[in-house]
This record gives structure tokens, C-alpha cells and sequence, in this order.
């Protein structure tokens, strides 16, 4: 089974943009998140893992949330990215590589990840490094 093109571009519509698919789903709960949260990984988080499993842990790390909307990503052609810089708190002690990261629910603990995959190169973290993603530096398809 395989999803037509228009609603794949719906699909990444609703969940990066909060933007409702006609007759099907909408952006109304009571809560609807605001903000998705993106996660560095040491390795794999794998398709059951959490955004805690494999997550880094430098010194002063943190997700950083991404605005649910336009501003924060942008959605054409079946394909998502990053619209602005996102920038991850500077490391300031241990050190740790990330080759992976996620896009999930939850600012700490086990959230749920609903994108994730391997950096184009393996990211070493030290004292004063600061990992960041430019703007279209994530990205992605819904195929």
C-alpha cells in the first residue's frame, strides 16, 4: 500500500504545520502541540525506540523545540525541512559523537519520535561546541 503525492504533502502539512486535511484530520484538539522537539542520537533510535533512547547527554544539552507552523519548518513537494536555524545548547563538559537525530513530542523524557535519521556525517561534541542544524539542514520525504 502506498500514499498518493497530495495527501503525503498533507500528511507532512498536519504534522509540521499544524494545517488540517479536509474531512479526514484537523488541528483541534484540546492541546495540540505547538512546538515538535528535536533530539541528537549517539546511535540508531531505532523504528519502537523513544526520543531518549540512544539521546545524548553533554553537559548542558537540551531538545530544542521548533515552532509547529511555517516559521519553523517548511512543507513542498512531498518534502519537509527546517525553515530557520536550530541551534542546540553549547556543550560545556564530557563529550559525546551524535550520528543520528529525531523530530518527536516531548521536550524531556520518553517522547514519541516522528521522524528520524542518520546526520550526513558524524557530529564529535566537546567542551564549547555548539551542534546546530542551518536552515535546511534537516530534511526529509513522505513517500
Amino acid at each position: 500500500m502506498s500514499k498518493g503525492n497530495t495527501f503525503e504533502n498533507d500528511l507532512l502539512l498536519l504534522i509540521f504545520n499544524g494545517t488540517g486535511i479536509a474531512n479526514i484530520a484537523d488541528n483541534a484538539a484540546s492541546s495540540p502541540l505547538t512546538n515538535l522537539q528535536v533530539s541528537l542520537h549517539s546511535s540508531d533510535p531505532g523504528e519502537a525506540g523513544s526520543q531518549t533512547t540512544n539521546e545524548v547527554a553533554y553537559t548542558s544539552y537540551a531538545r530544542v523545540a521548533v515552532a509547529r507552523s511555517n516559521v519553523g519548518w517548511t512543507v513542498s513537494g512531498n518534502a519537509v525541512t527546517n525553515a530557520a536555524l536550530i541551534q542546540f545548547p553549547q556543550c560545556t563538559g564530557s563529550s559525546v559523537t551524535a550520528t543520528h537525530f529525531a523530530i518527536g513530542t516531548a521536550a524531556s523524557g520518553a517522547g514519541k519520535i516522528l521522524y528520524k535519521g542518520a546526520l550526513s556525517a558524524s557530529l564529535a561534541i566537546s567542551s564549547g561546541i555548539q551542534p546546530q542544524f542551518g536552515a535546511g539542514d534537516l530534511d526529509g520525504t513522505e513517500d
